[in-house]
């Protein structure tokens, strides 16, 4: 992978053309970044199969996870998100969840308040 390509995960991944986190990936796609779909819904988005959130998928190499999971929702996960060890975690707007940011910080991993959509948009993705 070069230096501009950042594996992301997309969390809370969905079919949904109306829904940002499947603009986000469709955004991913047109900038050729690789990226995993991870939801607890099944799916399949740019033919790549949605992994199944439910069984904490093991993903190696994560650069960026980008969320769209809701604050309250995204506690359960907080752990499994960590255990990717990500450089940095994007709460886009909703998804802002102070716990996971404060241990993500903890262990070194960049957070960021912003858009993914806006990031990529303006080049600073």
């Amino acid at each position: 992978m070069s230096e501009n390509k950042k594996l992301t995960v997309v969390l809370g991944a969905t079919t949904d053309p109306s829904r940002y986190a499947y603009l986000a990936a469709e955004r991913l796609e047109s900038h050729h970044q690789p990226f995993k779909l991870v939801s607890i819904k099944k799916g399949e988005l740019f033919g790549q199969e949605f992994l199944d959130l439910k069984t904490k998928p093991n993903i190696e190499g994560v650069d960026t996870v980008t969320l769209y999971i809701g604050t309250a929702r995204l506690t359960e996960w907080i752990d499994y998100i960590l255990s990717l060890q990500p450089k940095r975690i994007i709460f886009n707007p909703g998804t802002e969840n102070m716990e996971l940011a404060k241990a993500a910080e903890a262990m070194g991993i960049e957070t960021v308040f912003g858009c993914t959509l806006v990031m990529l948009g303006t080049g600073q993705y």
